[in-house]
């Protein structure tokens, strides 16, 4: 058995029970070692615990479906959802490629991704239509980017950014900022969160022509408003359209 687990934000609060079950019953927990440590130590023990840094997705990926092809129940442990620009994806591909998804029983447990995270600490921002974008071009080009971007800008969805800035991508925020303010007005309002239900958390809300992108890092994700986005008592709001049918 291989299971895709999602570790939530990383507040062991909003580690649900299947996912705190799911780790609990394997003999092996496989992760990047930054998401190893959100893992409540009890969790670990008397386990086999792969654990590589950063780029080391595919080596661990294989190590957790080598572990479960010979018959151990084994985990990969993500943080936020395991299947939101996370690792069920890459498990599915390595199954798939080494012509395994009929002998290894695959499984995602579902978790509280980053967005959601991110949102509840604002306020209610996704409460209409919303689209989810990455500014790592690692994995895909910049241009192709821009290209969601302004798709998602222009057709006026609120819009949560994952992955805004690294020291190798210093400037594809302030870019991305950009292209989203040709079609919103310079005082909506944008929501940033950083270490979302971690130690040093912080969360504050600014317009879109004022966002500091040098207080931004990759553990940063930020949420764009729509046209109709407001501030309400330091909130984000995104009304759903209530007010439209109803007398509020």
């Amino acid at each position: 058995m291989l299971k895709a687990v999602s570790l939530g934000p990383g507040d062991e609060s909003l580690l649900t029970p299947a996912a705190r079950a799911a780790i609990g019953e394997a003999d092996v927990v496989a992760g990047y070692k930054g998401y190893i440590e959100l893992v409540p130590e009890e969790l670990l023990q008397d386990k086999i615990v792969v654990s590589t840094g950063m780029m080391g997705e595919v080596d661990r990926v294989r190590q957790a479906v080598e572990h479960a092809r010979e018959g151990r129940k084994t985990v990969m442990v993500c943080s936020g959802d395991a299947g939101i620009y996370a690792m069920a994806g890459l498990l599915l591909e390595v199954l798939e490629s080494e012509g395994l998804l009929e002998a290894v029983p695959f499984e995602v447990v579902p978790g509280v991704a980053a967005f959601n995270a991110a949102a509840a600490l604002l306020g209610a921002p996704l409460m209409h239509d919303f689209a989810s974008i990455s500014l790592s071009d690692l994995l895909t080009p910049w241009e192709r980017i821009q290209q969601r971007l302004q798709a998602a800008a222009s057709a006026d969805f609120v819009i949560a950014i994952y992955n805004p800035r690294s020291k190798k991508r210093s400037g594809h925020l302030r870019e991305a900022l950009e292209i989203i303010g040709r079609f919103r007005r310079p005082e909506t309002p944008v929501g940033i969160v950083r270490k979302a239900y971690r130690p040093g958390q912080m969360v504050e809300a600014v317009r879109l022509d004022g966002v500091d992108v040098e207080k931004v890092d990759m553990q940063t994700v930020l949420v764009v408003g729509n046209s109709a986005t407001r501030l309400v008592g330091g909130r984000m709001l995104t009304p759903r359209g209530y007010h439209r049918k109803y007398a509020l």
